[in-house]
């Protein structure tokens, strides 16, 4: 585990309104608490498509689109000082409690994109919460 005084917060992006909404609230979190702040988006080839996937199609490169959208969005020309933002291959909430190892806190919005309308809570932020080695802030929006 890292020193807590110079760990991250970490916010996990999918590019939805939640997400952004939580990006948002994980800075006023990060400036108010001294830590810096990091934006996570992680992305994986969907199962349904099997071993075959359009050859030009990069989803690397998507998530990272995605990522540096969400950002634009959140903060506009106000980026936080030293935000980091990177993209990892793997389940959202696997690659959420993995970065929980050495964070401070992981905030992550209560739906992201796969979301089923009247849910509280999502299934990446239920095993967030549930499994990270770190405090998680479930953001529910903005209001």
């Amino acid at each position: 585990m890292s020193d807590m005084s110079t760990a991250n917060i970490v916010v996990g992006v999918d590019g939805s309104e939640q997400s952004i909404a939580a990006l948002r609230f994980a800075r006023r979190l990060a400036d108010s608490l001294g830590h810096g702040l990091e934006a996570i988006a992680a992305w994986s080839y969907p199962a349904s498509m099997g071993e075959y996937f359009p050859t030009d199609w990069d989803p690397a490169s998507a998530a990272e689109k995605f990522l540096a959208e969400a950002v634009e969005t959140a903060y506009g020309a106000d980026r936080p000082d030293g935000l980091t933002m990177s993209v990892a291959q793997g389940a959202p909430a696997q690659v959420l409690i993995e970065a929980s190892k050495g964070a401070a806190m992981i905030v992550v919005g209560s739906r992201g994109h796969g979301g089923f309308v009247g849910m509280v809570l999502g299934s990446v932020s239920t095993a967030v919460a549930a499994h990270a080695t770190c405090p998680v802030v479930i953001h529910h929006g903005e209001e």
